[in-house]
């Protein structure tokens, strides 16, 4: 087994592994050697611990042996020692150089963000500008698409050459904007000139580009979306064949909770009335109507943009004549005693409208609440080997760590050796058993909790029963996003 030497690691290339142009050549590269059996093995852990260079493949050599690209820059003695250790003794774990490497298929498709690099290498460079890192990494790794309008993460663009571009721009194109003074100005991205936004839009294949903020604590969740290049931001959206359409920079539309409209629209609610508390611009009133079969819905909203979105997409879904809009505070809303179901799709909580929901159930033969929170479990940490298992692995949803049916995508910041794989999956499913413990005792609380508001409202008792508990997605660190099917009866 042969050991990396000094000389070996002065060899190392200084390439950042990401997959643009200076990655790309016919020089020599740093690769491990194996044997061709442990190929797969080493594959893992150099994904995991992100040191696998992705812009090349790994090769088979004349001698059987398979060559892995690696970054030289990350690779370190303690990477080479594990490795080591998960072998039979007398297997190769070699690294070395190897000339002319083939780059990968990745690496040969010019994907957006590569060309979104690229292109913006070249703008600075043309504005006198230097192209960096810390400008690389400022580039946005993944954006929201709606038709024409590309939706940018709040954490990209925030370097201090970005914002000079754009005053840069803006200043050029003042002189030739001649037209009288407006109370409703031009958005600042859609002043002529803007090159940084037209160079993203173009590279992005795009004709309007926004920009996400926070959400405004306002009561109504508003958004802060900066439309940089464009006139106005409404967009029409898709999803399981029903159409939403939406100013992006008026109105939240939640990409992530494409599992949950999908459950929404597969639940049996032919012939049933079904109040929607909290509507939005319909993200589960619409699925309600158009796929789950409702009779009608009754849509609360308080906020006027979306509700003007609702008003639009019950048209274009052509079930306006299944809802009724009931605009302003639900804990106010008259009705009572008209629902099969009521979704309660606040979050962090919607308990302060239980209540209300509670009213609205039908007296005679009850229904069921679908009442989304964001849970927080904290369960003691399983005992794990070396302590490998990071606190972000724990984000993942639980469901999926105890199936393994999903790729850790967290791997790449906690490096392992392969031997730790089988004892951190079995940490895994110790930590998502303790997580839905968690949510076992919220919902029984919760359903406790609903008896006795509506033992308080009907003046007879009545009994809940936990239907299901189902997982959306991790909102934060030890924070889950999940909904809660809970059925409630009066007895007789």
């Amino acid at each position: 087994m042969a050991a990396a030497g000094a000389d070996q690691q002065q060899r190392l290339t200084s390439g950042s592994g990401k997959m643009d142009a200076k990655n790309l050549n016919s020089g020599p590269i740093s690769v491990l050697i194996t044997e061709s059996q442990f190929a797969q093995r080493f594959r893992g852990y150099l994904e995991r611990a992100g040191i696998l260079d992705v812009c090349h493949r790994v090769q088979k050599l004349l001698d059987g042996t398979v060559a892995l690209p690696v970054l030289g820059e990350k690779l370190t003695e303690q990477h080479l020692q594990e490795l080591r250790e998960s072998l039979p003794p007398k297997t190769t774990c070699t690294l070395t150089c190897i000339q002319n490497p083939l780059p990968s298929k990745a690496a040969r498709v010019q994907s957006p963000a590569r060309k979104l690099c690229r292109e913006l290498q070249r703008l600075v460079s043309d504005s006198g500008g230097r192209w960096s890192d810390e400008l690389e990494d400022d580039l946005p790794r993944s954006w929201q698409r709606h038709g024409d309008l590309i939706l940018l993460s709040e954490d990209s663009f925030r370097a201090a050459l970005w914002k000079e571009l754009g005053k840069r721009n803006l200043w050029l194109c003042l002189p030739r904007c001649t037209e009288p003074a407006s109370s409703n100005p031009p958005a600042w991205g859609s002043l002529p000139g803007l090159e940084l936004w037209e160079t993203v839009a173009s590279a992005l294949g795009a004709r309007r580009i926004a920009k996400q903020g926070r959400i405004s604590p306002d009561g109504i969740r508003s958004p802060t979306v900066t439309l940089l290049l464009g006139q106005d931001g409404w967009v029409e959206h898709v999803d399981n064949g029903i159409r939403y359409t939406f100013d992006v920079t008026r109105c939240m539309y939640s990409p992530g909770n494409i599992t949950e409209k999908l459950r929404v629209a597969s639940l049996p609610c032919a012939g049933e009335v079904l109040v929607d508390l909290y509507a939005g611009i319909g993200y589960f009133t619409l699925p309600y109507l158009v796929h789950a079969g409702a009779a009608f819905v009754h849509a609360c909203e308080w906020n006027p943009h979306a509700v003007e979105a609702l008003r639009k997409n019950l048209e274009l879904n052509d079930v306006q004549d299944r809802c009724q809009i009931h605009q302003g505070d639900n804990r106010q809303l008259e009705l009572q005693d008209v629902a099969n179901r009521v979704n309660l799709g606040l979050l962090p909580s919607s308990e302060e409208s239980w209540p209300i929901a509670c009213q609205l159930l039908r007296k005679g033969t009850g229904g069921i609440l679908h009442i989304h929170q964001n849970v927080e479990s904290f369960p003691a940490k399983a005992h794990l080997h070396s302590g490998h298992l990071e606190e972000q692995q724990l984000q993942q949803c639980p469901e999926q760590a105890v199936s393994n049916r999903q790729e850790d995508r967290m791997g790449q910041r906690n490096c392992r050796s392969p031997k730790d794989a089988d004892i951190m999956d079995s940490g895994r499913e110790t930590q998502a058993a303790a997580i839905r413990a968690e949510w076992q005792r919220w919902a029984e609380t919760t359903g406790a909790r609903i008896r006795v508001l509506l033992q308080q409202l009907r003046g007879k008792p009545w009994r809940t029963n936990i239907l299901h508990i189902e997982p959306v997605k991790s909102y934060a660190p030890h924070v889950y996003h999940i909904v809660l099917d809970l059925e409630c009866r009066p007895l007789s």
